[in-house]
């Protein structure tokens, strides 16, 4: 078990449990907009960490492997109630939409026709309303100064040039290198929390990632269960930032494979669009039909364990160094500098591919806009607005 600084954990497992339960319910969009949902309800709601700390774990989360969002919410778990808070926070954001997706797979239930698909639209634009506050909040704290707001500004510059992975890890890495040269006067956070961890234990986390990595192929030729598990953890473990990208590695490793059709593959992607929480619950789907056993719940609870396996270990694993590396005066301004191309990518994120997908009229720019009103001057909480825009493109769709 991870060990943890006794006077880091301020909560509970059901604490914890209960905070992302709610948010596994009601954050629809995508990684960058759950870390907006995120925000609101563990940073400016409860007050779980502060946006510095926050943005950090951001940025460590877009350097990693893995589902980023996910990763951060397992990282708030282990800070708030320890190892058993991080598989708390796990299992609440993750479950309700891993058993909608079950269901769908064993055909207890189907989304499609006019009014769902109008559902599904409006949630889109919900998204664009969670991604527009976060950026809003997070330019207000992170880019107070001339200097920063020019390091977000060029970190979209650099992530429209370079594009996809490279663009997103290449902005923090050019945000990180102005930091050091243009932010070494800002004066040093104030810190009230603690990354947890000793650097031991990271060390040999990141050494079981690594040995799964290499060793989990060596089984598979073993049965099935191996195989599956060995498919689904390299899909976890070869993409960075999560969301979409996963889905060609997906593919590659079940529809190749003959273990589902692309109509299946298909069919269950549209499906986890209708769902709230991560992408990477897709793998439940496609544990649930995999073709041969172990399927059904068996096979989703292995895909589904598989998939998000390598990012938590990675997430865990890094916590303690980064603990160490923050404190550094070199460190500290060069994070001031990721933070603010942090702020850069949630920027250009938000035009493509949230506002470009999302907003295809004038009336969805509107609905778009009053979400984003009712969040920030009239503090709705983000599920009221998920269920009003969502109920409005419901009945929108049957027009």
């Amino acid at each position: 078990m991870l060990p943890v600084d006794s006077a880091a954990p301020r909560g509970t497992p059901g604490e914890v449990f209960l905070a992302f339960l709610k948010l596994g319910l009601t954050s629809f969009g995508g990684p960058i907009a759950h870390l907006g949902y995120f925000r609101e309800e563990l940073v400016t709601r409860r007050r779980w960490i502060d946006e510095a700390g926050y943005a950090d774990l951001v940025a460590l989360g877009q350097f990693l492997p893995g589902p980023a969002s996910s990763q951060v919410g397992f990282a708030l778990g282990l800070m708030r109630a320890g190892p058993l808070g991080a598989l708390a926070a796990w299992a609440g954001f993750t479950l309700p939409s891993a058993l909608l997706l079950v269901a769908f797979a064993l055909g207890a239930a189907a989304f499609d026709g006019a009014m769902a698909q109008g559902a599904l639209h409006g949630l889109k634009l919900v998204a664009v309303a969670i991604v527009a506050q976060a950026v809003l909040g997070m330019a207000r704290s992170l880019t107070p100064d001339r200097e920063r707001a020019a390091i977000a500004v060029l970190a979209v510059l650099v992530l429209v040039l370079a594009g996809g992975v490279l663009g997103q890890v290449g902005a923090i890495v050019f945000g990180a290198l102005a930091g050091l040269a243009v932010c070494r006067n800002g004066a040093a956070a104030v810190v009230e929390h603690t990354f947890p961890g000793s650097r031991r234990v990271g060390s040999g986390l990141v050494l079981l990632f690594a040995v799964l990595l290499v060793g989990l192929p060596l089984l598979a030729g073993l049965g099935q269960g191996f195989a599956l598990f060995d498919g689904f953890y390299r899909a976890g473990a070869l993409v960075f930032g999560g969301g979409h990208v996963v889905l060609p590695l997906l593919e590659a490793e079940t529809v190749a494979r003959g273990w589902v059709t692309e109509d299946q593959f298909l069919a269950g992607y549209g499906a986890t669009q209708a769902v709230p929480g991560p992408l990477f619950t897709f793998a439940a789907y496609l544990g649930t039909i995999a073709g041969s056993p172990p399927m059904g719940l068996m096979g989703a609870a292995i895909a589904l364990v598989a998939i998000f396996l390598p990012g938590l270990l990675l997430m865990a694993g890094a916590l303690p160094f980064w603990n160490q590396l923050r404190h550094w005066p070199q460190a500290q301004a060069a994070m001031r500098g990721a933070n603010a191309a942090v702020v850069g990518i949630l920027g250009a994120a938000l035009y493509d591919p949230v506002f470009v997908t999302a907003v295809l009229t004038p009336l969805d720019f509107a609905l778009a806009l009053a979400g984003f009103v009712a969040l920030v001057s009239w503090k709705c909480p983000p599920w009221v607005v998920v269920l009003a825009l969502g109920a409005i493109g419901a009945v929108l769709g049957t027009l």
